[in-house]
């Protein structure tokens, strides 16, 4: 399938706005486009804004067309109801036309849009699998709280429920044009209701929420895999991990159609490398599959706020090695659910406020936990509220009553979670999976008599003599109101190249500065002093609680790009990141030097000498 990339006749890449895409004759791409992170969740962290795709088969005007619908595949949210809907009247202009909505997924966004289409288009279907259309029917009439919204405008009357149409498996649907479209049932606890669909005669896979990455682009396809890989696995890394295994299940489904291009619900197409990236969602699961650490995640979310706080804190997790299993109470069976608790090291459970309670499937979770959890095993609690946060406090109550441990305080977040609460709470879960992680090698030490074999291994030994300079590596980002920032030790540094002059380093994928060292960020370099580091050193080797200001009591000054300096270093480099590579349970940075500064010209560096290679 060979698809012309579209030139918006509005030129302005700094607007929000949906474009047209023509794919063949009666089928159009609406491509929904914001230069700017549309969101706070995760997912969208690495600020390179997002595109939304909808898709449009257009109802053929002759009397023997197989059908008379127009069928409009995974709609956008409310986010970009002006848009879309200008750029849509412009193909269906007709108020009365029938037109069916393709639901991939459901979420308070999507049918907040859905209400807006509906007070305009008077013959509207919603198209859904079972359990979306049961979170569809709930989220329809949930009243939900709004921020700057009185209380008479929270309880707006609403209209009624459209008509639906269920599908309940593997389904294929005729259209005009010769056009045949199959629904491919693609159900995980995070989307319980998903729906993929494909189109024969094109070899278009509409994947929705699968195969996603959050970028700003007009052109229909990805240039190459290479241009699309860091944030297509970080947008795995947040949403898919802790599913992998649903996940596979549903990739294998997708061997029986003939495929020529996949299109996701966030970012451009792929065509010629779509198989590759079916390889790497499977390779890229391997660490959770083989985790000998499992956290049990139990929530369920009115409104999205609590999936987003369960997001970070599962990232947080699974970028210690541990394994998350999200489980949606509401649609997972009592079985499953023992089978979990009973296999987890660790549980976490999360839940909105509605009408001052929990809701119900979280009240039932709650009861199998109390039942079936070990209390040597760490918890914690979380979630969101609007009015009131009683749910929370019960939650909390019934733990500590039942005798579990808390992994971390109560998370209560009123509304939803800023840049800097997902900061927060992606620490807050990296530090629950280093607990498990610390736990689990006491154990070990005591089964092995406290012998370390890492102390016996001569390659380890010998691995520990390569020596690096002491360095704290500084890194911000945002602005004012949410200025994000983080800070470590960094020894593993070495130059590699002289023409740019650039540099690596090494970040285990589990330090909270991570997430701030993606392609094109900026970042500082304090190379220390071998005479007069200890007081920095101290300052970044405590442990720090989750959100805490790295840079507390210390004197900065900012780099050309605004990036932290220490006072007291020996000099200072600032670098561009260029190029990332996972290595192991490191990612090594490699970054272009833009500027640098020697302090003290006559001072030695530090070096950071070490016994072996099993530890810094």
């Amino acid at each position: 399938m060979t698809v012309e990339n579209y030139s918006s006749p509005n030129s302005n890449s700094f607007i929000k706005k949906t474009i047209k895409i023509p794919i063949e004759k009666n089928f159009v791409c609406l491509r929904n486009l914001n230069p700017k992170r549309t969101r706070f969740e995760v997912e969208y962290s690495l600020e390179k804004g997002s595109c939304t795709n909808s898709f449009l088969f257009k109802s053929s005007q002759e009397k023997q067309s197989i059908s008379q619908d127009h069928i409009l595949i995974h709609p956008p949210g409310l986010t970009f109801e002006k848009e879309f809907l200008e750029e849509f009247e412009t193909l269906v202009s007709n108020d009365s036309a029938p037109i069916k909505l393709v639901m991939g997924h459901i979420n308070p966004n999507k049918v907040a849009f859905v209400k807006k289409m509906n007070l305009k288009y008077k013959n509207l279907m919603v198209i859904c699998s079972n359990p979306g259309a049961k979170l569809f029917k709930e989220i329809w009439n949930l009243r939900k709280p709004s921020k700057n919204a009185s209380l008479k405008e929270n309880l707006e009357i609403e209209v009624g429920v459209p008509k639906m149409q269920i599908v309940k498996q593997l389904e294929t649907l005729s259209l005009a044009n010769n056009f045949e479209i199959t629904f491919i049932p693609a159900p995980t606890a995070r989307w319980p209701g998903g729906l993929i669909i494909f189109e024969k005669q094109t070899g278009l896979l509409m994947s929705d929420k699968l195969f996603g990455a959050h970028i700003h682009e007009e052109k229909w396809a990805e240039l190459n895999s290479i241009s699309t890989e860091e944030a297509r696995r970080h947008y795995f890394d947040c949403l898919m991990a802790p599913m992998s295994t649903q996940v596979n299940s549903i990739i294998e489904k997708l061997e029986d159609f003939e495929i020529d291009t996949i299109v996701p619900g966030h970012g451009p197409a792929i065509s010629g490398s779509w198989r590759s990236l079916l390889n790497n969602y499977q390779s890229w699961g391997e660490s959770q599959k083989h985790s000998n650490l499992r956290v049990a995640l139990l929530f369920a979310s009115a409104y999205g706020n609590t999936a987003a706080i369960a997001d970070a804190i599962a990232r947080g997790i699974s970028k210690t090695g541990v394994k998350v299993n999200i489980i949606n109470c509401e649609f997972t069976e009592s079985d499953d659910l023992i089978n979990e608790i009973r296999k987890a090291d660790g549980y976490l459970i999360g839940s909105p406020t509605l009408g001052g309670h929990a809701p119900t499937p979280i009240i039932s979770a709650l009861g199998t936990l109390l039942a079936e959890g070990d209390r040597s095993k760490p918890a914690g609690v979380f979630g969101s509220y609007g009015w009131s946060g009683e749910a929370l406090d019960l939650l909390e109550k019934k733990l500590k009553d039942g005798g579990f441990n808390f992994g971390f305080e109560p998370i209560k977040i009123k509304f939803s979670p800023d840049p800097l609460m997902i900061k927060k709470l992606e620490e807050t879960g990296i530090q629950f999976g280093k607990k498990l992680i610390n736990a689990k090698l006491r154990q070990q030490r005591k089964a092995n008599v406290g012998l370390n074999t890492s102390k016996s291994d001569p390659t380890i030994n010998a691995l520990g003599r390569v020596v690096g300079s002491l360095c704290i590596l500084t890194a911000q980002k945002g602005n004012e109101d949410n200025l994000i920032r983080g800070a470590m030790v960094a020894s593993w540094v070495s130059q590699a190249s002289f023409t740019p002059p650039g540099i690596t380093i090494a970040v285990a994928k589990e330090r909270a500065v991570e997430n701030l060292l993606h392609t094109g960020d900026n970042f500082a370099l304090n190379i220390l002093e071998q005479n007069n580091h200890q007081s920095l050193l101290k300052q970044f080797l405590q442990s720090f609680k989750p959100g805490d200001n790295r840079f507390r009591n210390l004197d900065i000054k900012l780099s050309p790009s605004n990036q932290p300096l220490l006072n007291g270093a020996l000099a200072w480099l600032e670098g561009t990141v260029k190029q990332r590579m996972e290595c192991g349970d490191h990612w090594l940075i490699y970054a272009e030097i833009k500027h640098g500064k020697v302090i003290k010209k006559d001072g030695v560096t530090a070096i950071h000498h070490r016994k072996t290679g099993a530890n810094y």
